[in-house]
Protein backbone atom coordinates (compact mmCIF):
# COMPACT_ATOMS: atom_id res chain seq x y z
CA UNK A 1 0.00 0.00 0.00
CA UNK A 2 1.25 3.48 -1.11
CA UNK A 3 2.32 5.72 2.53
CA UNK A 4 -0.49 7.57 3.66
CA UNK A 5 -0.12 10.88 6.23
CA UNK A 6 -2.76 12.00 8.15
CA UNK A 7 -3.19 14.94 11.03
CA UNK A 8 -5.63 14.53 13.89
CA UNK A 9 -5.68 16.41 17.35
CA UNK A 10 -2.51 15.05 19.76
CA UNK A 11 -3.69 13.68 22.98
CA UNK A 12 -1.14 11.92 24.97
CA UNK A 13 3.01 12.45 23.42
CA UNK A 14 5.17 9.84 22.60
CA UNK A 15 6.45 8.16 19.45
CA UNK A 16 4.87 4.16 18.13
CA UNK A 17 6.15 2.48 15.20
CA UNK A 18 4.35 -1.08 14.74
CA UNK A 19 1.72 -3.36 13.17
CA UNK A 20 -1.61 -1.57 12.78
CA UNK A 21 -4.69 -3.27 14.36
CA UNK A 22 -7.96 -1.99 13.47
CA UNK A 23 -10.96 -2.15 15.88
CA UNK A 24 -14.63 -1.78 14.62
CA UNK A 25 -17.74 -1.83 16.91
CA UNK A 26 -19.29 -4.53 18.10
CA UNK A 27 -21.97 -6.54 17.31
CA UNK A 28 -24.64 -8.24 18.91
CA UNK A 29 -27.54 -10.65 18.12
CA UNK A 30 -30.81 -10.02 19.63
CA UNK A 31 -32.38 -12.02 22.57
CA UNK A 32 -35.77 -13.54 22.73
CA UNK A 33 -38.16 -11.33 25.21
CA UNK A 34 -39.21 -12.70 28.17
CA UNK A 35 -42.08 -10.92 30.26
CA UNK A 36 -41.59 -7.50 31.52
CA UNK A 37 -40.59 -9.33 35.16
CA UNK A 38 -37.89 -11.77 33.72
CA UNK A 39 -36.49 -9.10 31.53
CA UNK A 40 -36.20 -6.63 34.43
CA UNK A 41 -34.48 -8.92 36.43
CA UNK A 42 -32.41 -9.95 33.32
CA UNK A 43 -30.81 -6.53 33.07
CA UNK A 44 -30.55 -5.95 37.28
CA UNK A 45 -28.35 -9.49 37.00
CA UNK A 46 -26.55 -8.09 33.76
CA UNK A 47 -25.85 -4.41 35.55
CA UNK A 48 -24.78 -6.14 39.13
CA UNK A 49 -22.34 -8.51 37.12
CA UNK A 50 -21.36 -5.36 35.36
CA UNK A 51 -20.43 -3.81 38.64
CA UNK A 52 -18.51 -6.39 39.86
CA UNK A 53 -16.44 -6.34 37.02
CA UNK A 54 -15.43 -3.13 36.88
CA UNK A 55 -14.49 -3.78 40.31
CA UNK A 56 -12.50 -6.52 40.47
CA UNK A 57 -11.01 -4.15 37.24
CA UNK A 58 -10.26 -1.49 39.66
CA UNK A 59 -9.03 -3.64 42.50
CA UNK A 60 -6.28 -4.95 39.71
CA UNK A 61 -5.43 -1.66 38.20
CA UNK A 62 -5.44 0.66 41.72
CA UNK A 63 -4.64 4.53 41.51
CA UNK A 64 -5.59 6.65 38.56
CA UNK A 65 -7.50 3.77 36.50
CA UNK A 66 -9.70 2.82 40.23
CA UNK A 67 -10.92 6.28 40.37
CA UNK A 68 -11.80 6.41 36.83
CA UNK A 69 -13.28 2.86 37.11
CA UNK A 70 -14.85 3.70 40.63
CA UNK A 71 -16.65 6.78 38.36
CA UNK A 72 -17.94 4.40 35.99
CA UNK A 73 -19.09 2.06 38.93
CA UNK A 74 -21.15 5.42 40.14
CA UNK A 75 -22.68 6.10 36.35
CA UNK A 76 -24.00 2.68 36.49
CA UNK A 77 -25.57 2.22 40.02
CA UNK A 78 -27.50 5.46 39.16
CA UNK A 79 -31.11 4.96 39.01
CA UNK A 80 -31.76 7.66 36.63
CA UNK A 81 -29.70 5.78 33.91
CA UNK A 82 -31.70 2.78 34.19
CA UNK A 83 -34.95 4.14 34.72
CA UNK A 84 -36.01 5.21 30.83
CA UNK A 85 -34.62 1.41 30.09
CA UNK A 86 -36.84 -0.21 32.90
CA UNK A 87 -39.73 2.04 31.53
CA UNK A 88 -39.22 0.25 27.92
CA UNK A 89 -39.31 -2.92 29.79
CA UNK A 90 -42.54 -2.32 31.11
CA UNK A 91 -43.38 -1.14 27.52
CA UNK A 92 -42.72 -5.14 26.38
CA UNK A 93 -39.20 -4.57 24.62
CA UNK A 94 -36.64 -6.93 25.70
CA UNK A 95 -33.73 -5.97 27.93
CA UNK A 96 -30.89 -5.65 25.72
CA UNK A 97 -32.70 -3.54 23.66
CA UNK A 98 -34.02 -1.26 25.97
CA UNK A 99 -30.64 -1.00 27.48
CA UNK A 100 -29.17 -0.48 24.08
CA UNK A 101 -31.27 2.31 23.20
CA UNK A 102 -31.47 4.04 26.54
CA UNK A 103 -27.75 4.32 26.47
CA UNK A 104 -27.27 5.75 22.95
CA UNK A 105 -29.43 8.27 23.77
CA UNK A 106 -27.41 9.14 26.82
CA UNK A 107 -24.20 9.11 25.04
CA UNK A 108 -26.19 11.35 22.08
CA UNK A 109 -26.79 13.92 24.57
CA UNK A 110 -23.31 13.93 25.96
CA UNK A 111 -21.90 13.91 22.69
CA UNK A 112 -23.56 17.46 21.78
CA UNK A 113 -22.13 19.41 24.52
CA UNK A 114 -19.51 21.92 23.72
CA UNK A 115 -17.28 21.57 26.77
CA UNK A 116 -14.79 19.08 25.97
CA UNK A 117 -15.10 17.52 29.35
CA UNK A 118 -19.15 16.36 29.11
CA UNK A 119 -17.95 15.23 25.30
CA UNK A 120 -15.64 12.92 26.60
CA UNK A 121 -17.80 10.78 29.37
CA UNK A 122 -19.63 9.19 25.73
CA UNK A 123 -16.74 7.19 25.99
CA UNK A 124 -17.40 6.20 29.82
CA UNK A 125 -21.17 5.39 28.48
CA UNK A 126 -20.54 3.40 25.45
CA UNK A 127 -17.83 1.51 27.73
CA UNK A 128 -21.26 0.76 30.28
CA UNK A 129 -23.08 -0.27 27.43
CA UNK A 130 -21.18 -2.85 26.17
CA UNK A 131 -20.56 -4.59 29.23
CA UNK A 132 -24.11 -4.94 30.24
CA UNK A 133 -25.15 -5.90 27.09
CA UNK A 134 -22.25 -8.67 27.04
CA UNK A 135 -23.55 -9.70 30.23
CA UNK A 136 -27.23 -9.90 28.81
CA UNK A 137 -26.09 -11.83 25.77
CA UNK A 138 -23.74 -14.20 27.20
CA UNK A 139 -21.01 -13.11 24.78
CA UNK A 140 -16.91 -12.55 25.15
CA UNK A 141 -14.99 -9.69 25.58
CA UNK A 142 -12.81 -8.76 22.12
CA UNK A 143 -9.49 -10.51 21.72
CA UNK A 144 -6.79 -9.06 23.63
CA UNK A 145 -4.58 -6.07 21.56
CA UNK A 146 -1.01 -7.68 20.74
CA UNK A 147 2.05 -5.75 22.51
CA UNK A 148 4.18 -2.84 20.02
CA UNK A 149 0.53 -2.51 18.08
CA UNK A 150 -1.21 1.16 16.86
CA UNK A 151 -4.91 0.73 17.55
CA UNK A 152 -7.05 2.56 14.94
CA UNK A 153 -10.51 2.48 15.98
CA UNK A 154 -13.69 5.27 15.96
CA UNK A 155 -12.86 5.35 19.80
CA UNK A 156 -11.44 2.99 23.09
CA UNK A 157 -13.09 2.46 26.39
CA UNK A 158 -11.08 2.66 29.37
CA UNK A 159 -11.64 -0.91 30.37
CA UNK A 160 -10.43 -1.63 26.79
CA UNK A 161 -7.51 0.33 27.46
CA UNK A 162 -6.60 -1.26 30.65
CA UNK A 163 -6.91 -4.48 29.51
CA UNK A 164 -4.25 -4.08 26.97
CA UNK A 165 -0.39 -4.44 26.78
CA UNK A 166 0.34 -1.16 25.08
CA UNK A 167 4.60 -1.60 25.69
CA UNK A 168 5.61 0.03 22.29
CA UNK A 169 2.03 0.45 21.20
CA UNK A 170 0.17 3.66 20.71
CA UNK A 171 -3.69 4.88 19.67
CA UNK A 172 -4.87 6.63 17.01
CA UNK A 173 -8.96 7.61 16.87
CA UNK A 174 -11.27 8.95 14.08
CA UNK A 175 -13.50 10.43 16.98
CA UNK A 176 -12.43 10.45 20.53
CA UNK A 177 -11.31 13.00 22.95
CA UNK A 178 -8.30 14.33 24.76
CA UNK A 179 -10.37 15.01 27.56
CA UNK A 180 -11.78 11.25 27.65
CA UNK A 181 -10.68 8.93 30.33
CA UNK A 182 -8.78 6.70 28.00
CA UNK A 183 -6.47 10.07 27.68
CA UNK A 184 -5.85 10.65 30.59
CA UNK A 185 -4.62 7.22 31.48
CA UNK A 186 -2.48 7.01 28.27
CA UNK A 187 -1.31 10.47 29.00
CA UNK A 188 -0.30 8.83 32.84
CA UNK A 189 1.43 5.68 31.07
CA UNK A 190 2.94 7.44 28.27
CA UNK A 191 1.04 5.49 25.57
CA UNK A 192 1.18 7.91 22.50
CA UNK A 193 -2.28 8.35 21.39
CA UNK A 194 -3.87 10.59 18.46
CA UNK A 195 -7.90 11.85 18.20
CA UNK A 196 -10.18 12.93 15.49
CA UNK A 197 -8.34 12.03 12.52
CA UNK A 198 -11.66 10.84 10.97
CA UNK A 199 -12.51 8.32 8.51
CA UNK A 200 -9.73 6.24 7.48
CA UNK A 201 -9.94 4.02 4.70
CA UNK A 202 -6.52 1.85 6.60
CA UNK A 203 -7.74 -1.38 5.05
CA UNK A 204 -4.66 -2.66 3.43
CA UNK A 205 -2.09 -1.24 5.53
CA UNK A 206 -0.26 -3.57 8.02
CA UNK A 207 1.70 -0.92 9.57
CA UNK A 208 1.72 2.28 11.33
CA UNK A 209 3.83 5.10 12.62
CA UNK A 210 2.15 7.73 15.58
CA UNK A 211 3.26 11.17 16.75
CA UNK A 212 1.06 11.74 19.47
CA UNK A 213 2.80 15.27 20.71
CA UNK A 214 2.31 16.77 16.60
CA UNK A 215 -1.31 14.60 16.65
CA UNK A 216 0.06 12.66 13.15
CA UNK A 217 -0.37 9.51 11.72
CA UNK A 218 1.57 7.47 9.26
CA UNK A 219 0.20 4.88 7.32
CA UNK A 220 2.63 2.75 5.90
CA UNK A 221 5.64 4.37 6.86
CA UNK A 222 8.61 4.67 4.42
CA UNK A 223 12.36 4.59 5.56
CA UNK A 224 12.27 8.05 5.57
CA UNK A 225 9.30 8.69 8.25
CA UNK A 226 10.66 6.06 10.50
CA UNK A 227 14.31 8.00 10.71
CA UNK A 228 12.90 11.01 11.21
CA UNK A 229 10.64 9.72 13.79
CA UNK A 230 13.34 8.24 15.64
CA UNK A 231 15.19 11.03 15.89
CA UNK A 232 12.07 12.94 17.57
CA UNK A 233 11.65 10.58 19.98
CA UNK A 234 15.33 11.05 21.04
CA UNK A 235 14.60 14.57 21.41
CA UNK A 236 11.46 13.82 23.13
CA UNK A 237 13.14 11.78 26.13
CA UNK A 238 15.97 14.75 26.31
CA UNK A 239 12.89 17.23 26.77
CA UNK A 240 11.16 15.04 29.33
CA UNK A 241 14.57 14.81 31.11
CA UNK A 242 14.51 18.91 31.55
CA UNK A 243 10.91 18.91 32.12
CA UNK A 244 11.63 16.58 35.55
CA UNK A 245 14.06 18.62 36.47
CA UNK A 246 11.75 21.72 36.33
CA UNK A 247 8.72 19.86 37.73
CA UNK A 248 8.60 20.69 41.54
CA UNK A 249 11.03 24.39 41.27
CA UNK A 250 8.72 27.87 40.90
CA UNK A 251 8.43 28.59 36.78
CA UNK A 252 10.07 31.47 36.43
CA UNK A 253 11.77 32.84 32.91
CA UNK A 254 15.17 33.61 31.36
CA UNK A 255 14.95 37.01 32.52
CA UNK A 256 14.32 35.92 36.12
CA UNK A 257 10.55 36.82 35.94
CA UNK A 258 8.71 34.47 38.44
CA UNK A 259 5.39 33.26 36.83
CA UNK A 260 2.51 31.25 39.22
CA UNK A 261 1.95 27.99 37.66
CA UNK A 262 -1.58 26.83 39.18
CA UNK A 263 -3.60 23.51 38.09
CA UNK A 264 -7.32 23.11 37.06
CA UNK A 265 -9.22 20.37 38.90
CA UNK A 266 -12.42 18.79 37.47
CA UNK A 267 -12.54 16.40 40.03
CA UNK A 268 -11.10 15.98 43.45
CA UNK A 269 -10.44 12.34 42.57
CA UNK A 270 -7.49 13.80 39.93
CA UNK A 271 -5.45 14.82 42.78
CA UNK A 272 -5.19 11.65 43.99
CA UNK A 273 -1.26 10.76 43.44
CA UNK A 274 -0.18 14.22 42.76
CA UNK A 275 2.40 16.09 44.73
CA UNK A 276 0.87 19.63 45.67
CA UNK A 277 4.67 20.92 45.28
CA UNK A 278 4.12 20.44 41.59
CA UNK A 279 2.60 23.95 41.95
CA UNK A 280 1.59 27.28 43.42
CA UNK A 281 -2.14 26.38 43.35
CA UNK A 282 -5.38 25.43 42.04
CA UNK A 283 -6.69 28.16 39.77
CA UNK A 284 -9.91 26.24 38.33
CA UNK A 285 -11.99 23.89 40.37
CA UNK A 286 -14.89 22.91 38.28
CA UNK A 287 -18.02 22.01 40.97
CA UNK A 288 -20.10 20.51 37.62
CA UNK A 289 -19.67 17.05 38.20
CA UNK A 290 -21.01 17.72 41.90
CA UNK A 291 -24.50 18.12 40.43
CA UNK A 292 -24.90 15.42 38.27
CA UNK A 293 -26.63 15.43 34.85
CA UNK A 294 -29.35 13.28 36.34
CA UNK A 295 -30.35 15.25 38.82
CA UNK A 296 -30.12 14.95 42.79
CA UNK A 297 -28.69 18.35 44.25
CA UNK A 298 -26.06 17.98 46.19
CA UNK A 299 -27.04 19.29 50.02
CA UNK A 300 -24.37 21.63 52.25
CA UNK A 301 -22.76 19.16 54.48
CA UNK A 302 -21.68 17.04 50.82
CA UNK A 303 -20.56 19.98 48.82
CA UNK A 304 -18.48 21.20 52.44
CA UNK A 305 -16.97 17.82 52.48
CA UNK A 306 -15.65 17.99 48.85
CA UNK A 307 -14.12 21.45 48.99
CA UNK A 308 -12.97 20.60 52.63
CA UNK A 309 -10.66 17.68 51.08
CA UNK A 310 -8.89 20.37 48.11
CA UNK A 311 -7.98 22.88 50.43
CA UNK A 312 -6.45 19.91 52.89
CA UNK A 313 -4.83 18.58 49.64
CA UNK A 314 -3.13 21.92 48.66
CA UNK A 315 -1.40 22.63 52.04
CA UNK A 316 -2.05 25.99 52.16
CA UNK A 317 -2.15 26.83 48.76
CA UNK A 318 -4.95 29.26 47.31
CA UNK A 319 -7.68 27.02 45.61
CA UNK A 320 -9.77 29.01 43.15
CA UNK A 321 -13.49 27.20 43.08
CA UNK A 322 -15.72 28.10 40.33
CA UNK A 323 -18.87 28.55 41.68
CA UNK A 324 -21.80 25.99 39.32
CA UNK A 325 -21.26 26.62 35.91
CA UNK A 326 -24.90 25.03 34.36
CA UNK A 327 -26.40 25.84 31.43
CA UNK A 328 -25.44 25.72 27.92
CA UNK A 329 -23.87 22.86 27.32
CA UNK A 330 -24.29 21.07 30.49
CA UNK A 331 -28.23 20.94 31.83
CA UNK A 332 -28.85 19.53 35.22
CA UNK A 333 -32.05 18.15 35.54
CA UNK A 334 -34.17 20.20 37.98
CA UNK A 335 -31.66 23.33 37.46
CA UNK A 336 -31.40 23.82 34.00
CA UNK A 337 -33.77 25.61 32.03
CA UNK A 338 -35.22 23.48 28.89
CA UNK A 339 -36.30 24.29 25.30
CA UNK A 340 -33.84 27.28 25.34
CA UNK A 341 -33.54 28.58 21.30
CA UNK A 342 -29.82 29.76 22.21
CA UNK A 343 -28.89 27.67 25.46
CA UNK A 344 -25.31 29.02 24.81
CA UNK A 345 -26.11 32.33 25.02
CA UNK A 346 -28.81 32.06 27.67
CA UNK A 347 -29.34 31.43 31.15
CA UNK A 348 -25.79 29.50 31.90
CA UNK A 349 -23.48 30.43 34.79
CA UNK A 350 -23.63 33.02 37.16
CA UNK A 351 -27.12 34.39 35.71
CA UNK A 352 -28.02 30.76 35.98
CA UNK A 353 -27.07 30.62 40.14
CA UNK A 354 -29.03 34.33 40.57
CA UNK A 355 -32.04 32.83 39.12
CA UNK A 356 -31.51 30.16 41.66
CA UNK A 357 -30.69 31.95 44.58
CA UNK A 358 -32.09 28.98 46.44
CA UNK A 359 -29.25 26.47 45.14
CA UNK A 360 -27.01 29.50 44.81
CA UNK A 361 -26.88 30.05 48.71
CA UNK A 362 -26.23 26.36 49.46
CA UNK A 363 -23.09 26.30 47.44
CA UNK A 364 -21.90 29.46 48.57
CA UNK A 365 -22.63 28.91 52.49
CA UNK A 366 -20.49 25.14 51.93
CA UNK A 367 -17.06 27.21 50.01
CA UNK A 368 -17.84 29.98 53.13
CA UNK A 369 -17.40 26.92 55.73
CA UNK A 370 -14.76 24.88 53.63
CA UNK A 371 -12.81 28.77 53.52
CA UNK A 372 -11.75 28.31 57.36
CA UNK A 373 -9.74 25.58 56.33
CA UNK A 374 -7.03 27.40 53.92
CA UNK A 375 -7.29 30.13 51.24
CA UNK A 376 -9.93 29.43 49.23
CA UNK A 377 -11.33 32.10 46.20
CA UNK A 378 -15.32 31.99 44.99
CA UNK A 379 -14.77 32.48 41.01
CA UNK A 380 -17.85 33.67 39.48
CA UNK A 381 -18.45 32.37 35.56
CA UNK A 382 -20.02 33.76 32.56
CA UNK A 383 -20.01 37.52 34.10
CA UNK A 384 -20.92 40.31 31.89
CA UNK A 385 -22.75 43.19 33.84
CA UNK A 386 -21.15 44.66 37.42
CA UNK A 387 -24.51 44.08 38.68
CA UNK A 388 -24.11 40.01 38.61
CA UNK A 389 -20.84 40.64 40.72
CA UNK A 390 -22.25 42.77 43.63
CA UNK A 391 -25.94 40.55 43.91
CA UNK A 392 -23.59 37.61 43.90
CA UNK A 393 -21.57 39.45 46.81
CA UNK A 394 -24.66 40.03 48.63
CA UNK A 395 -25.70 36.16 48.40
CA UNK A 396 -21.95 35.89 49.83
CA UNK A 397 -23.21 38.49 52.53
CA UNK A 398 -26.67 36.95 53.21
CA UNK A 399 -24.74 33.40 53.28
CA UNK A 400 -22.38 34.31 56.20
CA UNK A 401 -25.08 35.85 57.85
CA UNK A 402 -26.62 32.66 58.13
CA UNK A 403 -23.72 30.73 58.81
CA UNK A 404 -23.21 33.60 62.26
CA UNK A 405 -26.43 32.49 63.06
CA UNK A 406 -26.27 28.86 63.16
CA UNK A 407 -22.96 29.54 65.04
CA UNK A 408 -21.08 27.69 62.23
CA UNK A 409 -17.39 28.67 61.97
CA UNK A 410 -17.14 30.33 58.17
CA UNK A 411 -15.13 32.58 56.66
CA UNK A 412 -15.05 35.15 53.73
CA UNK A 413 -13.67 33.89 50.81
CA UNK A 414 -12.17 36.43 47.89
CA UNK A 415 -14.68 36.84 45.00
CA UNK A 416 -13.64 37.10 42.01
CA UNK A 417 -14.74 36.66 38.56
CA UNK A 418 -14.18 34.86 35.27
CA UNK A 419 -13.20 37.07 32.09
CA UNK A 420 -15.00 35.07 29.70
CA UNK A 421 -17.68 37.13 27.69
CA UNK A 422 -15.92 39.82 25.83
CA UNK A 423 -18.23 43.01 27.41
CA UNK A 424 -16.60 42.05 30.60
CA UNK A 425 -13.03 41.94 29.08
CA UNK A 426 -13.65 45.35 26.90
CA UNK A 427 -14.98 47.10 30.15
CA UNK A 428 -12.91 45.58 32.52
CA UNK A 429 -12.33 48.35 34.72
CA UNK A 430 -16.06 48.42 36.02
CA UNK A 431 -15.92 45.28 38.18
CA UNK A 432 -14.82 45.31 41.30
CA UNK A 433 -13.55 41.67 41.75
CA UNK A 434 -11.19 41.03 43.99
CA UNK A 435 -8.88 38.79 41.41
CA UNK A 436 -10.05 38.14 37.80
CA UNK A 437 -8.88 34.84 35.63
CA UNK A 438 -9.69 34.56 31.73
CA UNK A 439 -11.34 31.74 30.61
CA UNK A 440 -9.61 31.67 27.15
CA UNK A 441 -11.80 28.73 25.73
CA UNK A 442 -14.96 30.80 26.02
CA UNK A 443 -13.46 34.22 25.13
CA UNK A 444 -12.10 32.76 22.47
CA UNK A 445 -15.24 31.40 20.61
CA UNK A 446 -17.15 34.39 21.41
CA UNK A 447 -14.50 36.76 20.27
CA UNK A 448 -13.80 34.84 16.83
CA UNK A 449 -17.60 33.67 16.73
CA UNK A 450 -16.32 30.08 16.05
CA UNK A 451 -16.64 27.11 18.06
CA UNK A 452 -14.10 24.75 18.76
CA UNK A 453 -15.66 21.70 18.34
CA UNK A 454 -16.93 22.62 14.95
CA UNK A 455 -14.41 21.46 12.65
CA UNK A 456 -15.18 23.64 9.52
CA UNK A 457 -14.47 26.76 11.84
CA UNK A 458 -12.22 25.42 14.49
CA UNK A 459 -9.20 26.87 13.29
CA UNK A 460 -10.86 30.44 13.27
CA UNK A 461 -11.08 29.94 17.49
CA UNK A 462 -7.12 30.44 17.96
CA UNK A 463 -6.09 32.28 20.94
CA UNK A 464 -3.42 34.31 19.07
CA UNK A 465 -5.83 36.22 17.27
CA UNK A 466 -4.87 39.92 17.37
CA UNK A 467 -8.22 40.77 18.70
CA UNK A 468 -8.48 37.85 21.62
CA UNK A 469 -4.64 38.62 22.31
CA UNK A 470 -5.30 42.13 22.54
CA UNK A 471 -8.03 41.65 25.28
CA UNK A 472 -5.89 39.27 27.26
CA UNK A 473 -3.65 42.51 27.47
CA UNK A 474 -5.75 44.91 28.30
CA UNK A 475 -6.95 42.51 31.24
CA UNK A 476 -3.62 42.09 32.33
CA UNK A 477 -2.84 45.48 32.02
CA UNK A 478 -6.10 46.67 34.44
CA UNK A 479 -5.03 43.70 36.96
CA UNK A 480 -1.06 45.09 36.94
CA UNK A 481 -2.64 48.65 37.18
CA UNK A 482 -4.75 48.36 40.23
CA UNK A 483 -2.54 45.59 41.87
CA UNK A 484 -5.15 42.49 41.79
CA UNK A 485 -4.31 38.85 40.08
CA UNK A 486 -4.98 38.43 36.46
CA UNK A 487 -4.65 34.87 35.61
CA UNK A 488 -5.72 32.51 33.02
CA UNK A 489 -7.09 28.88 32.70
CA UNK A 490 -8.47 27.79 29.80
CA UNK A 491 -6.58 25.35 27.81
CA UNK A 492 -4.62 28.01 26.09
CA UNK A 493 -2.48 27.79 29.50
CA UNK A 494 -1.47 24.44 29.04
CA UNK A 495 -0.40 24.20 25.86
CA UNK A 496 3.48 25.23 25.75
CA UNK A 497 3.50 26.60 22.17
CA UNK A 498 0.93 28.90 23.01
CA UNK A 499 2.60 30.10 26.34
CA UNK A 500 4.90 32.57 25.27
CA UNK A 501 1.99 34.83 23.71
CA UNK A 502 0.24 34.92 26.93
CA UNK A 503 3.37 35.34 28.67
CA UNK A 504 4.10 38.60 26.20
CA UNK A 505 0.51 39.65 26.69
CA UNK A 506 1.63 39.84 30.32
CA UNK A 507 0.48 37.25 32.09
CA UNK A 508 2.00 36.05 34.74
CA UNK A 509 -0.09 33.46 36.10
CA UNK A 510 -1.56 30.59 34.14
CA UNK A 511 -3.65 27.45 35.30
CA UNK A 512 -3.59 24.48 33.69
CA UNK A 513 -4.50 20.52 33.96
CA UNK A 514 -2.04 18.68 35.88
CA UNK A 515 0.00 16.50 32.97
CA UNK A 516 0.79 19.97 31.54
CA UNK A 517 2.74 21.54 34.54
CA UNK A 518 6.17 20.20 33.44
CA UNK A 519 5.92 21.19 29.91
CA UNK A 520 4.38 24.65 30.19
CA UNK A 521 7.42 25.33 33.40
CA UNK A 522 9.74 24.57 30.64
CA UNK A 523 8.35 26.63 27.90
CA UNK A 524 8.50 29.43 30.20
CA UNK A 525 12.31 29.04 31.27
CA UNK A 526 12.75 29.63 27.67
CA UNK A 527 11.30 32.43 27.52
CA UNK A 528 12.58 36.51 27.44
CA UNK A 529 10.61 38.83 29.67
CA UNK A 530 9.59 42.15 27.26
CA UNK A 531 9.17 45.30 28.65
CA UNK A 532 5.37 45.98 26.70
CA UNK A 533 3.11 43.58 24.60
CA UNK A 534 4.49 45.57 21.09
CA UNK A 535 0.72 44.55 19.57
CA UNK A 536 -1.22 46.74 21.96
CA UNK A 537 -2.63 49.84 20.41
CA UNK A 538 -4.31 52.35 22.54
CA UNK A 539 -7.93 51.66 22.35
CA UNK A 540 -9.33 55.45 23.14
CA UNK A 541 -7.92 58.90 21.77
CA UNK A 542 -5.58 60.06 23.59
CA UNK A 543 -8.08 63.45 23.59
CA UNK A 544 -10.25 61.28 26.38
CA UNK A 545 -7.13 61.83 28.85
CA UNK A 546 -8.20 65.17 30.98
CA UNK A 547 -9.25 65.76 34.74
CA UNK A 548 -12.31 64.67 34.76
CA UNK A 549 -12.10 61.55 32.43
CA UNK A 550 -8.91 59.48 33.14
CA UNK A 551 -11.05 57.12 34.93
CA UNK A 552 -13.79 56.43 32.11
CA UNK A 553 -11.18 55.91 29.48
CA UNK A 554 -10.95 52.15 29.48
CA UNK A 555 -8.07 52.56 31.84
CA UNK A 556 -6.04 53.80 29.10
CA UNK A 557 -5.09 57.19 30.75
CA UNK A 558 -3.28 58.11 34.20
CA UNK A 559 -5.30 60.87 36.89
CA UNK A 560 -3.39 63.71 35.55
CA UNK A 561 -4.27 63.77 31.90
CA UNK A 562 -2.16 62.25 30.78
CA UNK A 563 -2.00 59.01 28.19
CA UNK A 564 -0.82 56.26 30.48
Amino acid sequence: MPRHELSGQPAAPGIAIGPLVRLGGEAHALRAAGTPAQERAALAAAIEAAVDDLAALAAQAGGDAAEILEFQIAMLEDEALRDPALSAIEAGTPADTAWAETLAEQVADYEAAEDAYFQARATDLRDLSERVLRHLLGTAEDAATPPGAIVFADDITPSRFLAADWRGGGIALAAGSKASHVAMLARARGVPMVVGLGAIAGDGHARAALDGATGRLWLSPDVADEVLLAGLATAAREETRATADLLHRPAATAAGQRVLVQINVADPSELDGLDPALCDGIGLTRTELLFPASGGLPDEDRQYAVYRRILDWAAGRPVTIRTLDAGGDKPIAGLTIDGESNPFLGVRGVRLSLARPDIFSVQLRALARAAVHGELKIMLPMVTVPEELEASRALLDAALADLAKRGEPAARPALGMMVEVPAAALAIERFDAAFFSIGSNDLTQYVTASARDIGAVAPLADVKNPAVLRLIAEVAAHGARIGREVSLCGDAAGDPSIVPALLQAGLTSLSMAPNAVGAVKAAIARHGWPTAWTALPPRMPTSCCSATTANTCGGRCCGQGKSA
